[in-house]
């Protein structure tokens, strides 16, 4: 194909990318109402509430530094992490655990609740081996991160459907 014939081309590819509903990963779009979002959370630095943070700047949003600049806040009731075990071994020494990451939130503007108490979570599984302790913990440390980001893109859509 010759090279005037390319851009042409390209270019109505690219014209009709935001007609068939792409965007960016990470991206969603917030109502006015929620540019200014304070997240309300007693472990400000855990895995879920930093993701949640990140996904408001990305989306355009503007956290302010304190809930009382805010037009709306999201309220971190429970953010928590918990290792089962699923099977163990002859030895009785495990051989696979479950991680669940369980977080309950809700949304206010003012004295108006927005979004009442959701619990949402997420699990992964994956084997263990005693031998390699120090790479199995980080990649449960991998897991509990993936899960998070996971946790907060759903806040996140719940919070674009407002």
């Amino acid at each position: 194909m010759p090279d005037v014939m390319k851009v042409p081309t390209l270019l109505a590819a690219l014209a009709a990318l935001p007609g068939c509903g792409f965007h960016l990963e990470g991206r969603t779009h917030l109502p006015d109402a929620l540019q200014t979002t304070y997240v309300q959370a007693t472990d400000q630095q855990s895995d879920f509430v930093q993701n949640l943070r990140k996904a408001l700047l990305t989306s355009g949003a503007r956290p302010p530094p304190d809930k009382e600049r805010a037009s709306a806040v999201v309220y971190v009731i429970k953010d928590e992490i918990v290792r089962r075990t699923l099977s163990i071994s002859a030895l009785n020494q495990p051989n696979e655990y479950e991680v669940t990451y369980h977080v309950r939130f809700s949304v206010s503007a003012g004295d108006k609740e927005l979004l009442a108490p959701q619990d949402i979570s997420a699990d992964r599984s994956y084997s263990f081996n005693e031998s390699l302790l120090l790479a199995k913990e980080h990649e449960e440390a991998i897991l509990r991160e993936a899960m998070a980001h996971d946790l907060a893109n759903i806040v996140m859509r719940q919070l674009s459907s407002l």
